[in-house]
């Protein structure tokens, strides 16, 4: 007997090859059964609608992206949302040749482009939420949240876009991924330290290789400023 994840395979592997031959109006679920050498009841034990059988199954990739927001530690929140947007980046990458004609098929049908959005929004909510519980509560914190969620949804997707487009290979896209989210955490995180006016004291966590030892000397050096550091030499 064919496994659960068998079926999955032979089904989406059918559906694609018949959107391909014939277009996805014109592919019936039926057609995509018989292709597959299974009934339709077999199919809507696999999927739940056509549509279906052409996208990843996000809500799993959204659960694991929540996962990791809710197991951040303090002080490395912004690293949580690294890691958590690297998620379907590396879901698509998994996928290989199958998610590029999945890029094709959707780009070409708009009832599948609509549904793209309407998944990127949830992914979009769900960085807003975790963003706004760590970014401030003055009354801006709200539109910042907004704001680098956004960025941080447009930063994957320009990436996966561009990888999907067929331009580079995984690692690749990896670095560039890395490069994205620096930019990011240069916007919203870096600008808004250099951009403060000095009184009192603000601190942004990030992870490093180096030891404490060597560390602490360079971070009392910034925390003092200018001034105090010629003072002290």
């Amino acid at each position: 007997m064919p496994t659960t994840a068998s079926v999955h395979d032979r089904l989406r592997a059918a559906a694609f090859d018949l959107f391909d031959e014939q277009g996805y109006d014109a592919t019936t679920v039926d057609a995509i059964a018989a292709r597959a050498g299974v009934g339709r009841t077999t199919f809507f034990r696999a999927f739940a609608s056509k549509e279906d059988v052409i996208f990843p199954d996000h809500a799993s990739v959204l659960a694991e992206i929540e996962a990791r927001l809710r197991a951040a530690s303090d002080g490395a929140s912004f690293l949580a949302v690294t890691e958590a947007a690297r998620l379907p980046l590396r879901r698509y990458l998994d996928e290989g040749e199958l998610a590029r004609r999945r890029y094709r098929l959707t780009s070409t049908v708009p009832a599948l482009r609509a549904r793209e959005i309407a998944t990127t929004a949830q992914y979009r909510r769900t960085f807003r939420r975790f963003i706004d519980t760590w970014i401030g509560d003055d009354p801006l914190a709200p539109l910042r949240a907004e704001l680098m969620a956004d960025a941080v949804v447009t930063a994957h997707n320009h990436v996966l876009r561009t990888w999907l487009q067929g331009t580079g290979d995984d690692r690749s896209a990896e670095t560039a991924f890395d490069v994205a989210m620096a930019e990011v955490r240069r916007i919203f995180l870096d600008s808004a330290v250099a951009g403060s006016d000095g009184d009192g004291t603000t601190v942004v966590v990030m992870r490093s290789g180096a030891s404490l030892t060597s560390v602490l000397p360079r971070l009392q050096a910034a925390l003092d400023g200018p001034e105090t550091a010629r003072r002290r030499t």
